[in-house]
């Protein structure tokens, strides 16, 4: 679906994940992207601490986004946070955040929900990754994303790593 793009990143905890989506997150507030978090752990404390340190002019908007952790074993309780989605046409972001299998799960809960209800809204899915424990196939999330998120914002893949698809031109070549 061309409305729906795919983010990835990766955070070592709680406080990296904080410094990293929340420049980002104030940004595209200002651009009428409306935020729904679907969060391993919550990030709630960090978010507050933080905001007092920055100097944002939509810090109410902030405050306002669940930045709770969510239960997302059932697909019910990720339904019902995206069914918001359904019923706009605004824009949204879906930020996902834990360890490998959490966010394999909730993306595999968010596209049978977008499969069910036909969205239109302009959509872009952020997949941030806790790296604590890494063995994780890089390159295969990679993959499966269409741009990165860092602490500097959104950027193309190869901006981050620079032999990102390299060897697949050449082996096409071949």
């Amino acid at each position: 679906m061309s409305n729906i793009k795919k983010l990835c990143g990766f955070c070592i905890n709680e406080w990296h994940l904080t410094t990293m989506v929340l420049p980002y997150i104030s940004k595209e507030i200002n651009n009428n992207y409306k935020i729904i978090t679907i969060l391993e752990k919550g990030i709630e404390e960090n978010i507050k601490l933080l905001i007092k340190k920055l100097n944002l002019k939509n810090e109410e908007k902030i405050l306002g986004i669940d930045w709770k952790q969510s239960m997302a074993r059932k697909y019910t309780s990720i339904s019902n946070k995206l069914n918001i989605i359904a019923k706009t046409k605004e824009n949204y972001i879906i930020l996902v955040n834990g360890k490998k299998n959490y966010v394999d799960m909730v993306n595999k809960y968010i596209e049978k929900w977008l499969q069910k209800n036909r969205i239109q809204n302009e959509i872009k899915i952020i997949n941030c990754y806790e790296i604590t424990e890494f063995n994780y196939n890089i390159t295969a999330i990679l993959d499966s994303h269409d741009k990165m998120i860092n602490t500097s914002g959104e950027k193309e893949i190869q901006e981050v790593f620079e032999d990102y698809g390299k060897n697949k031109s050449e082996e096409s070549i071949v």
